[in-house]
């Protein structure tokens, strides 16, 4: 096994997706700190199954890796458009939403350019170093056809674990995916399939979410008028529009992080489920353009041949022989129930935070947890470990639970990015504001309220 560094390094990422190349691109600009990054895809990729032509971010480009913390940066999108000479076409263009294309683009270049990145390296193992005070990584470095061929090891003082989410099927519709001759996908692995989907004579799409929206769209596109043969269904109760106004929004505020993260745990928890809205609805325009769609389908006379009924959960699932599969439903409100032939599904049902135990391995043992059993965490982003562990452990887009819906949001990526450097460093490298929205959440603590965030976005007390 061979030691990567000589030296301990400050700072070692596990995992480079959006939220870990955020936080390796403020790291960079930072003099000094030595910093390393490791993912075992052998290159970056941002939810290829879902780069659908024309399928926008639902944020601004302001939104990108660096700019919210540091508009300076050489890291910042529209430096990126700077180095390729599209300063002006994006000016003329007056597009303050960019295609999802453009945006994994823009993290690809960064990707590569950037420093202290490890691509095709598998994190097999995190452990305490107790004498020095260090956590001690083991990984194996993986060859272009992801076979091992050499083991590593690194040292370092802290830790960020960015490992991302993963695709979620709930327990009813697993049986799917035990359908090897029908395409049974989810909607992150729907581009690769796309073809084999639309070979099929009747298609369902379940899932009411942006993803399952820009799906169903795409696939009423590609089918002839008057042969849709389409079903898109939903628990929802409605195909709803995503909360979209100014003061809505301000829910993806540092003020509203901050307050969400001060309520009790129970309290969190019943609140969480009641925002859905905010970030499971559909995006307006996404909603005009199926509408549209469908009404143009009707110039002639006649309906297309698509179904969308929101309300409904599939009960059960299987195969019927080996060419198509059967949905159970049960409509809610109705409480009716039916069945659904289908030639193909594509899953649009969202994603989980992937656990940390499974990578922190030694070190969970020293993770505290709440009544639920998941883990503890500041508001520096910092899991709470026994007082004996030296150094800090922070996580990206795993706390929810404790931070509220902004956690995955792409508007406050940079801003964690810089309350982590900032808390790991001890001292202000990326001066953060002390307010960020217009509502003040809560009486007490918040903004006027006698406790404001300093720089490295703890809240402290002033004078009244």
């Amino acid at each position: 096994m061979t030691t990567e560094n000589d030296q301990p390094l400050d700072l070692v990422g596990i995992g480079i997706g959006p939220c870990n190349l955020s936080l390796a691109a403020l790291a960079h600009g930072v003099p000094g700190l030595r910093s390393a990054f490791y993912d075992q895809r052998p290159s970056f990729q941002w939810h290829p199954g879902l780069l659908i032509e024309g399928a926008t971010l639902q944020v601004p480009f302001l939104a990108d890796l660096v700019t919210i913390a540091d508009p300076a940066s050489p890291w910042s999108f529209l430096n990126y458009l700077k180095t390729r000479e599209r300063l002006f076409p994006f000016y003329f263009a007056e597009r303050f939403h960019i295609q999802r294309t453009e945006y994994d683009a823009y993290c690809r270049w960064v990707s590569e350019q950037l420093p202290g990145l490890h691509f095709g390296h598998h994190v097999d193992a995190v452990r305490r170093d107790p004498e020095r005070g260090l956590f001690e990584v083991d990984f194996t470095q993986l060859g272009p056809d992801g076979e091992a061929e050499a083991l590593g090891r690194t040292y370092a003082r802290n830790l960020v674990l960015g490992i991302g989410t993963t695709p979620y099927v709930p327990e009813p519709l697993r049986p799917l995916t035990d359908a090897p001759d029908v395409p049974v996908v989810h909607s992150s692995d729907y581009l690769a399939h796309r073809d084999r989907l639309l070979r099929g004579d009747h298609l369902t799409v379940i899932g009411a979410g942006q993803s399952g929206a820009e799906v169903f769209l795409d696939l009423l596109r590609a089918r002839p008028a008057g042969r849709e043969r389409l079903t898109w269904l939903a628990r929802t109760p409605a195909f709803a529009p995503m909360e979209y106004s100014k003061l809505g929004l301000e829910q993806f505020t540092p003020d509203y992080t901050r307050f969400f993260h001060g309520l009790a745990q129970p309290v969190r928890d019943e609140l969480l489920p009641r925002q859905w809205q905010l970030h499971k609805g559909i995006d307006h325009e996404t909603l005009a353009a199926i509408h549209d769609e469908l009404y143009r389908r009707t110039l002639h006379g006649g309906w297309p041949d698509a179904v969308l009924t929101p309300g409904v959960s599939v009960r059960t699932a299987g195969r019927v022989a080996t060419t198509q599969v059967e949905l159970h439903l049960e409509h809610g409100q109705q409480g009716t129930r039916s069945r659904l032939t289908t030639d193909g599904v594509v899953l649009a049902t969202g994603y989980r935070e992937s656990r940390l135990d499974t990578v922190l391995g030694p070190l969970d043992a020293y993770v505290h947890r709440d009544a639920a059993d998941r883990p503890q965490i500041d508001e520096q982003y910092r899991l709470v470990l026994d007082r004996g562990v030296q150094g800090s452990v922070h996580v990206q887009n795993a706390e929810r639970h404790t931070h509220g819906v902004g956690a995955p949001d792409l508007g406050l990526m940079a801003w964690r990015s810089a309350v982590i450097l900032n808390s790991l460093l001890g001292r202000t490298a990326y001066p953060l504001p002390s307010r960020t929205a217009f509502t003040t959440f809560g009486l007490t603590p918040g903004p006027g309220s006698g406790q404001v965030p300093d720089q490295r976005g703890r809240l402290v007390r002033t004078r009244a």
